[in-house]
């Protein structure tokens, strides 16, 4: 009897372990289908922010919104008074939307923009019916690749089209550029990026360290990855799908990049993020000390500089415009 205590006592903390691995698994891969820290916004609020975007102001031109359905997705417009000499799409980041990312239409003055959610996440959510998972890109791509060819339909040619994605935003991007490049009819005329995720499995184990290492994080790679297989199964992919460095294996893109690298991020590992910038055979990458997604607030006006100089490098002609404000995530 007494050794069979001590059997249990001995294998308690392994089951502790185990359980708390699972748990913070689960909880992980919820996450990553269904950031719960998102919540659309009111249509209200939405309209607000869009008519004062339409406006203009600081020196920002303003313009017209317009929108349209496209494939089942809500495609937005927006249209400066002037005529552009391209369109910039804006790409949301994880756990926002259309709302969240569009003030960063005002870093690109001389340019029109166009803009939605992907797989109409926050109409679904507005309209309490089935929420479409968050796939980490693989689905969320797909939707890029429909509007460009739907702008490209309506007359549009890729080499004026710019991508601009932060956080999965770049993610997304990154993957949509690739199979858009691998169609063999041209380049797009260019991408800014920052802070793109490696992939779901990487993204997972980063949330499970957070922002300070600890000893127990020794568990983090083994969580990460139990978590997303289980976020794969949940959102109907696998997490390869996801992986930057595998699906861009291959490539030298033709399109132009800009790369803000924060060299202390410790949710987009800035060693991938060179590998990737490395693949762009025109590229510039601009590394910042600081974390996710404060490039803009490290540097200040220089960032919105770096934007306006390489859009009147791929778009000349068009002109510098103020220094606007950094989209919410």
């Amino acid at each position: 009897m007494r050794g069979r205590t001590w059997v249990v006592l001995g294998l308690a903390p392994l089951a502790g372990v185990l359980g708390f691995a699972a748990w913070k698994s689960s909880a992980v891969a919820r996450e990553l289908v269904d950031p719960p820290f998102y919540r659309a916004q009111p249509l209200a609020r939405v309209e607000g922010t869009y008519r004062e975007l339409a406006q203009g102001q600081d020196g920002d031109p303003g313009g017209t919104w317009a929108s349209e359905e496209v494939g089942g997705l809500q495609l937005w417009h927006f249209r400066r008074p002037r005529t552009s000499p391209g369109v910039v799409l804006l790409l949301h980041g994880f756990g926002d939307d259309r709302w969240g990312t569009s003030p960063a239409l005002k870093w690109f003055p001389g340019l029109d923009a166009a803009i939605f959610t992907y797989r109409r996440r926050d109409d679904a959510m507005r309209q309490g019916g089935p929420v479409p998972p968050v796939t980490f890109g693989v689905e969320e791509s797909k939707d890029v690749i429909r509007i460009v060819h739907h702008l490209e339909a309506r007359g549009l040619p890729r080499n004026r089209i710019l991508l601009l994605g932060r956080s999965l935003g770049a993610s997304v991007g990154l993957l949509a550029l690739a199979e858009l490049e691998r169609e063999g009819r041209g380049p797009l005329a260019g991408i800014i990026w920052e802070g793109a995720p490696a992939g779901s499995r990487s993204f997972a184990e980063r949330l499970v360290r957070g922002p300070e290492d600890r000893a127990w994080h020794v568990l983090a790679p083994s969580i990460g990855a139990a978590a997303a297989f289980a976020a794969g199964r949940l959102g109907g992919y696998a997490p390869g799908q996801t992986d930057l460095l595998q699906r861009t294996a291959g490539l030298r893109f033709a399109t132009p990049s800009l790369c803000f690298l924060a060299t202390q991020d410790r949710l987009a590992p800035p060693g991938v993020q060179r590998a990737l910038a490395a693949r762009f055979r025109q590229g510039q990458v601009i590394e910042v000390n600081t974390w996710h997604l404060h490039c803009a607030e490290a540097l200040g006006p220089a960032y919105t500089g770096a934007i306006q100089t390489a859009v009147q490098a791929w778009f000349p002609g068009t002109e510098r415009g103020p220094a606007g404000p950094r989209p919410m995530r």
